[in-house]
C-alpha cells in the first residue's frame, strides 16, 4: 500500500495555485529540464523503486523519471495541470499538496521538486519529506532563472519582469531571483554543478512561454490587456533570423535525507 487513509485536505490552505487557468500553456511552452541534470540527480541515488516528483505540473519530470524508477508518484494541486500531464504506465498523479500527503511512512528513494519549492511552506513541506523518503533518500529541487538572449532583448525582458509587471508578481518570487540561495535546505548537501536549459526558438515560441508568467496573469486581470503584446513588438526589430539561442541558467540543490531513529 502506497497511500493511507487521511481525512480529506483542504488544498487552499496550502500551496497558492496559479497554473490552472493556463494548464494548456504551461505544458506546451514551459522550458524542458536537459538530460545532464537527470544523469547528475540519479547517479547519486542508489535504489530506484519509487520517486515522489512533487508539484509535478505538466509532468515532464516524473516522465523523465519513470524511465529509471519503477514506479513514480506525481502530485500536483492543481486537477486541470494533471490533466495535461505527460503520461506513463508507472506514473501515478493525483491531487494532493506538497505538505500533507497521503503516502505512507519511509516509501520513497528519491523526492524531486521542478520550479516549485519557492511556492512551499518550507517547515512543513521538510517535515512531509522527512516522513515519507526512505533512510538515506535522496531530495532534489531545481529552479530556472530568468532567460538571456541578447543584451538589447534581455534589457526589455527585464524592464517587462521587474518593472511593468512588479507589481504582480507573490512575494515568494524572491527566492527564483535570487537562484535559491535564501531558501532554506535542511538536508546534508551534495555539490552541484552549475547547468543551463538551451532553446533556438521562435518568436512565436518566447511569446508563449511570456504568456504562461503567473503575474502576467494578474495583470491581465487588474487591467483588462496583455503587455506582452507590446513586448514583442518591441522585440521583433531586435530578432536575429528566424530562430534564436535561448538561454535560462539551471540552478540545483541536492541532499541526503538523515536516517530515521
Amino acid at each position: 500500500m502506497w497511500y493511507k487513509t487521511k481525512k480529506l485536505i483542504n488544498l487552499s490552505s496550502f500551496m497558492k495555485d496559479n497554473f490552472s487557468n493556463q494548464a494548456k500553456l504551461y505544458a506546451k511552452y514551459r522550458p524542458v529540464y536537459p538530460q545532464v541534470l537527470f544523469d547528475f540527480v540519479l547517479r547519486h541515488v542508489a535504489n530506484k523503486d519509487t520517486a515522489w516528483d512533487c508539484a509535478t505540473g505538466s509532468g515532464q519530470t516524473a516522465k523523465e523519471l519513470a524511465k529509471q524508477f519503477e514506479k513514480v508518484f506525481a502530485t500536483d494541486i492543481s486537477q486541470l495541470q494533471l490533466d495535461n500531464a505527460e503520461q506513463g504506465s508507472n506514473i501515478f498523479y493525483s491531487v494532493q499538496p506538497a505538505e500533507q500527503t497521503n503516502f505512507e511512512d519511509n516509501s520513497f528513494d528519491l523526492v524531486t521538486v521542478s520550479q516549485a519549492l519557492h511556492w512551499f511552506d518550507f517547515e512543513k513541506f521538510y517535515t512531509e519529506v522527512n516522513r515519507v523518503a526512505k533512510p538515506g533518500g535522496r531530495i532534489a529541487v531545481w529552479m530556472y532563472s530568468l532567460l538571456k538572449i541578447s543584451p538589447a532583448i534581455d534589457q526589455l525582458i527585464n524592464n517587462h519582469h521587474f518593472g511593468t509587471l512588479e507589481k504582480y508578481w507573490d512575494k515568494e518570487r524572491k527566492y527564483v531571483d535570487d537562484n535559491y540561495a535564501s531558501v532554506p535546505f535542511p538536508f546534508e548537501e551534495i555539490e552541484c554543478p552549475a547547468f543551463e536549459i538551451l532553446f533556438d526558438w521562435t518568436i512565436e515560441e518566447l511569446e508563449g512561454y511570456l504568456d504562461t508568467w503567473s503575474a502576467l496573469q494578474k495583470f491581465i486581470a487588474s487591467n483588462k490587456y496583455n503587455p506582452v503584446d507590446g513586448l514583442i513588438k518591441e522585440i521583433k526589430p531586435l530578432w536575429k533570423g528566424d530562430k534564436m539561442k535561448i538561454v535560462f541558467p539551471l540552478h540545483l540543490k541536492m541532499g541526503r535525507i538523515g536516517k530515521k531513529s
